[in-house]
């Protein structure tokens, strides 16, 4: 079963965001999120999905991480999305069964354009161009 799971300059993001809610002392935090796994839901064109364009989910942000449970409903990991023609830049992160929390102080991840794309697509290519 494939998982995805981003990483930021080498760190797994489930590593990055566990380190946030346990400094900033929420509760839970630790071990919550799991990568995103599209053998349990239809993402569509991981490029879409990784560009902000796919979601239908909760709200306009994109799930970037699901719960460790495999679901990424259960307890996502929500962004923002910015595409421009030489970067993405992910942004304005919550957690959306949780309002209360405050993650202004989590991330505003800048990639480049062209690595960035080159990572969906090989991803793309390991679960299939539909995203199924």
């Amino acid at each position: 079963m494939l998982e995805v799971v981003p990483c930021i300059d080498g760190v797994p993001l489930t590593d990055l965001i566990d380190r946030f809610e346990a400094d900033a002392e929420m509760r839970p935090a630790g071990d919550a999120y799991g990568g995103l796994v599209p053998e349990f839901y239809r993402f569509g064109p991981m490029e879409d999905h990784f560009h902000g364009r796919s979601t239908g989910a909760i709200g306009p942000r994109t799930p970037v991480l699901g719960c460790e449970c495999g679901e990424w409903a259960c307890w996502p990991l929500m962004a923002g999305i910015t595409v421009t023609p030489d970067h993405v830049t992910w942004h304005s992160f919550e957690q959306p069964h949780r309002t209360t929390r405050d993650y202004s102080g989590f991330g505003r991840f800048l990639f480049d354009r062209r690595p960035y794309d080159d990572a969906v697509q090989v991803l793309s290519a390991a679960i299939g161009v539909d995203g199924t």
